[in-house]
Order: C-alpha cells, then sequence, then structure tokens
C-alpha cells in the first residue's frame, strides 16, 4: 500500500510544477548519452524528460521535488503499481541466492508453469529478454515451421524497433498509399530496406483482405496487436479475430498475436483469453514482471519445440534470469485469479467517462477508446475510430500541449495518448486526475 500522507496533494507546492532540475540533469547527462537518454521513446517530453528519484504506488518524484500522479507507469509495465513490497521482498530474497547462472534455476520452470496455465496459447513458452527479441524469435519460429518467408504485418501496429518489422508504423496521409495496398514506410533512418522485402501491409480490421491474401498459402505468419494498443486503443470489430484465425487455419499460416501490452493487463490470459480467440503464438513483455526485464514468446508446443528439433536457433544471456524471474512469480501469482485485474476495471471506466465529459465541456472533439486498463484519448476524433487511417486525423499537436498543461499540475500522461492504469489508482487518485483533466482541458 502506498503511503496516505503521499496520496494528498502537497499545498506548499508552487500552483505548478517545474522542471528545471531535469533539464540541467538531461543536458549533462548528454555529454555521454544521446540525448541524455537510452531510449528514443523517451526523447521529445513535454517540456523536457524527466530525472526520477524514487517511486511509490501511482506515484513519481522527480529531481525537483515534484509528486506526479503516473500513467505513464514505465510505458506499461507497472500493472501493480511501482515499488510493491512483495515484490522488493522477493527479489532481495533472491539476490542472496545468486544473480546469473549460465545455467537453469527451479524458478524459471516455477514461472513458466504458471505462466502456461494462465495463457490459453502457451503449452509451451521461452523467456527473453524484451518483446522486440519475442516477436523475433516468434517469426523465426513461424518461418521455420512452415517453410514459407512472408509475413503480413498492420498499419500502425508495432512489434519493436528491428529492421524488418519497424515498417508502417507511423505512416502519414502523404505516405500510405491506397488503403487496399498500403506503402511499406521505414520507421529509422539507417534501416536496411532488404529486411522487411518478405513483409507485407494490411489494413488491420479488414477481414476481407486478410482472407484474400491468406488463399495463396504462401504466407508464413500473420502477426497483430489484438487490440491496436500502441497507436490508438481501437479494438477488433466483432468477428475479426476469429475469421483471421479460420483463415489462417486453412491457409497453414502461423496466427500470432503480439501481446508485449495487452498481456497479463486486459485479462489474466491476455487479449486472447478476452476475446475468446486463440493464436498459435504470441508474445508477451509489459506486465509479466511489473518493471523487470521479463519477456516472453509462448504458444504451441510443436512450434515451441523448433527451438529443439528444428534447427531454429534462439539465445540470450540474460533469459530467465534468476533475480527477474522472483519479479515474475510474484507478479504473475497476484495477477492470476483475475481478481486484481477486475478491480482496475471500475477506477478505469470511470477515469475515461472523466475524460470525455471533460473535453467535450471545453469544445475538445475527441475519442476515448480501449479498455479500462489501457485506453486511449485521440483528440480531433469525432467518431470511433476502427482503422489506422481513422487516426490520422488527430489533432496530436493540441494533444501535447494537452499533456504539458497536465504535467504541469503534477499529472504525467503520455504524449502518444495512451492511458495505462495500476491497481493503486484508486478512486482518491481518480478524483485528483479528473480535477487536473478539467483545468487542463480548459487551459490547452
Amino acid at each position: 500500500m502506498n503511503d496516505v500522507s503521499a496520496s494528498r496533494p502537497n499545498r506548499e507546492h508552487p500552483p505548478f510544477a517545474v522542471f528545471d532540475e531535469s533539464k540541467r540533469a538531461i543536458a549533462s547527462a548528454s555529454r555521454f548519452l544521446p540525448g541524455g537518454v537510452s531510449s528514443n521513446f523517451r526523447l521529445g517530453m513535454t517540456p523536457t524528460p524527466l530525472v526520477i528519484e524514487r517511486a511509490d504506488g501511482p506515484f513519481l518524484f522527480d529531481v525537483d521535488g515534484n509528486r506526479l500522479i503516473d500513467y505513464y507507469l514505465g510505458m506499461g509495465p507497472m500493472i501493480l503499481g511501482h515499488n510493491p513490497p512483495a515484490i522488493r521482498e522477493a527479489v532481495v530474497a533472491q539476490l542472496e541466492r545468486g544473480l546469473l547462472y549460465g545455467a537453469q534455476s527451479r524458478l524459471e520452470a516455477q514461472v513458466a508453469e504458471l505462466f502456461c496455465t494462465m495463457v490459453p496459447c502457451a503449452e509451451k513458452l521461452r523467456f527473453t529478454g524484451s518483446g522486440s527479441e519475442s516477436v523475433q524469435a516468434a517469426l523465426r519460429l513461424a518461418r521455420a515451421a512452415t517453410g514459407r518467408s512472408v509475413v503480413i504485418k498492420f498499419e500502425g501496429h508495432y512489434h519493436g524497433w528491428f529492421d524488418n518489422v519497424l515498417v508502417s508504423v507511423q505512416a502519414t496521409v502523404d505516405n500510405a498509399g491506397d488503403a487496399r495496398r498500403p506503402n511499406r514506410n521505414p520507421g529509422s533512418t539507417g534501416q536496411d530496406p532488404t529486411a522487411w522485402g518478405n513483409v507485407e501491409i494490411l489494413g488491420w480490421n479488414d477481414l476481407a483482405a486478410v482472407e484474400a491474401r491468406l488463399a495463396a498459402c504462401d504466407v508464413a505468419a500473420v502477426i497483430m496487436e489484438p487490440i491496436m494498443c500502441n497507436a490508438g486503443g481501437i479494438l477488433p470489430v466483432d468477428g475479426y479475430l476469429q475469421g483471421v484465425r479460420d483463415a489462417c487455419t486453412r491457409a497453414g499460416t502461423v496466427l500470432i498475436f503480439d501481446e508485449v501490452v495487452t498481456g497479463f493487463r486486459v485479462a489474466p490470459g491476455g487479449a486472447q483469453q478476452l476475446f475468446g480467440v486463440t493464436p498459435d503464438l504470441a508474445t508477451f513483455g509489459k506486465c509479466v514482471a511489473n518493471g523487470f526485464p521479463v519477456a516472453a514468446v509462448a504458444g504451441r508446443a510443436d512450434l515451441l519445440d523448433q527451438f529443439v528439433t528444428g534447427g531454429a536457433v534462439h539465445g540470450g544471456t540474460y533469459n530467465a534470469q534468476p533475480v527477474s524471474m522472483a519479479a515474475a512469480f510474484v507478479t504473475l501469482n497476484a495477477l492470476a485469479d483475475g481478481h486484481a485485474i477486475a478491480g482496475i476495471a471500475p477506477h478505469g471506466k470511470r477515469l475515461m467517462a472523466g475524460i470525455a465529459a471533460h473535453l467535450a465541456e471545453a469544445g475538445i472533439p475527441a475519442q476515448v477508446s480501449g479498455v479500462p486498463q489501457i485506453f486511449h484519448v485521440g483528440f480531433g476524433l469525432t467518431r470511433p475510430a476502427h482503422t489506422y487511417r481513422d487516426l490520422m486525423g488527430m489533432n496530436r499537436a493540441r494533444y501535447v500541449r494537452f499533456c504539458g498543461e497536465m504535467l504541469k499540475r503534477r499529472v504525467r500522461v503520455l504524449e502518444r495518448g495512451a492511458w495505462f492504469l495500476s491497481t493503486t489508482h484508486d478512486e482518491a487518485i481518480i478524483d485528483e486526475t479528473l480535477a487536473v483533466v478539467a483545468e487542463a482541458a480548459q487551459a490547452c
């Protein structure tokens, strides 16, 4: 439990937060770290990337002395809130036993068994160090098992930063091309253009397009976010996931759900449990260990066994590192019965409704979409989005201004529109947040 006194606003602080010390620290760190950060996704924050001293429950405490209500949650992992005592205790206990063995631990097998009891598709799994690595492992398994090369991904879906999948993630009106045959747009300079030569792009939520493309029976894998979380909180239309599942089965194509965001967040078994559609493989990352670097690829045993009998190579020095496994074991046990995830829902629903109401009162067109544990706020949208192209009408600049106004009032929200909730975002935190939303909406 977080300190009750810490949950109350500090009336001794000035009305608006300042971030001068963070700015100085980032400038100093930039002498050795490009941009003062170790991930490009931490650049460009308004008004500066923050430097944090400590965290507890739903709060961050930065080097300027600000107490911030946090909806970044480490970009998603902190579903049990920051610094939970049970995870701390388990990690400290494992530290007494060792850090890295270059061998297996019993704890690794225990976490794997628990994981497989929770996730519908998971007959077996391999641990990795990140979601990006899990995606690469899944694609390798699919190609090894099918003997095919082509992979289908969808506009706006993010599957990591590697060259072969960082394609058509942030397409624009100018470069997207025909909606029926979208262009392949690289996401970075320096990418190898041959890396995505076997990756084809389709528009998501268009079942007919998937069925038509798979009819040739030459596609190794279809990979998708089962909820389009990274770009805009878009839910699958009725029948879409099952329709793609059926089309993949007919074509002998491996269906991969990228559950790096949705896994263990929207349900104990991820979006596949929520929607009742089981993929062949799925990738996980964010919520597996509540802030420790644990990810996984899971799925059918015959596919995972390609790593043993099929010649597919998978490695990683830090895979299933024992300290991280200790954190994973506590986290998954806390989420396994579903009560913790379900407990977030009423607070998330109230927050979603309150944000929509305050934005409407301020005359800001917007859509609040997704599920209570992870939702998206899209400024400029006058109707719900069903495809990535519907999101192209968002007023991103105004939303960034809104984020800046929220941060000035000590609530931290992601500039890309996603809001993550934890089990520690209680009624009082939602009250405080909505009061800030009302002020920020009027100010931006």
